[in-house]
């Protein structure tokens, strides 16, 4: 346990420094990383939902898709049984990520039902909005998206009134299960109050760029199970490109571009890069 306490602090430190200045990053704690990692080795039938959807261009965006789908290739490398659930709106964003990663098509879903019918042991969220106190979806700008969100993130409160625990990963406060962060999210992000997720979960991973939460369990699931199990800086190059060639868009820019949340493709792929290197130092 103490292994796996000091790898989470390093991790934290790679992909929860603030680097995108939102403030949200400075709330991770290691203890949030290595409680995760846990609920994923005790899982046998995890169920990830990602997709955000940007009307304002109508396309899905890049942040999301690759973390969901690096993960789930990770979990179904140790012979889990694992579903990846989008809706409608993106789609096309997470079946290119799939692809990518040898995944079958991701599961497409109106509302929460669909998710608790596959009968999860655990349900992670990955940049996927969750509702504010008045019910509606904003993004960070303050637009009321709800038109354009499905209601996936129902799926928290139906889980774990079934005792079935859920990890949220998110970089804005807006995601599902960032609310289990306040009080502590509220101080930081008095400016975005009326955009907060009200939607709670047994851990949050609050990050720079949700897509490397993602990279972060999947880099503790392989040091547990002493084999690598995530993606190569190749495989983030190609995930993006699929996305893009699709019609996804940098979320941020708004743009067709090699790009997630501003941040060019290669500054992804230095931090795939850097996290095979932590992995490869604790197995020496």
């Amino acid at each position: 346990m103490r292994a796996r306490s000091t790898l989470a602090e390093e991790l934290v430190g790679l992909v929860a420094s603030d680097s995108c200045g939102r403030y949200l990053p400075r709330l991770c704690s290691p203890r949030f990383l290595d409680k995760a990692a846990g609920l994923l080795a005790a899982s046998r039938r995890p169920v990830i939902v990602t997709g955000f959807y940007v009307p304002s261009v109508q396309a899905p965006e890049t942040d999301g898709p690759p973390g969901a789908a690096v993960l789930a290739r990770a979990l179904s490398l140790t012979d889990r049984m694992v579903h990846v659930v989008t809706d409608q709106w993106n789609v096309a964003a997470v079946a290119a990520c799939c692809s990518v990663m040898g995944l079958e098509e991701p599961v497409i879903a109106g509302g929460p039902a669909k998710i608790i019918a596959l009968e999860p042991d655990l349900l992670i969220f990955i940049e996927r909005l969750g509702h504010a106190g008045d019910g509606r979806y904003y993004n960070m700008r303050g637009e009321d998206i709800s038109e354009w969100t499905s209601p996936l993130d129902g799926a928290a409160d139906m889980a774990m009134e079934r005792g079935i625990p859920v990890i949220a990963v998110g970089d804005g406060g807006n995601e599902a299960g960032m609310a289990c962060l306040a009080p502590e999210k509220d101080d930081s992000l008095t400016c975005f109050r009326e955009c907060l997720s009200s939607v709670g979960a047994t851990v949050a991973l609050p990050v720079d760029v949700s897509n490397w939460g993602g990279y972060a369990l999947a880099c503790m699931l392989s040091v547990m199970e002493g084999r690598w199990l995530g993606h190569s800086p190749e495989e983030e190059r190609a995930m993006v490109a699929a996305m893009v060639e699709v019609g996804a868009v940098d979320g941020v820019s708004g743009r067709k571009e090699l790009s997630v949340d501003g941040l060019g493709v290669a500054e992804h792929m230095e931090v795939v890069g850097k996290l095979r290197e932590v992995y490869e130092r604790r197995e020496r």
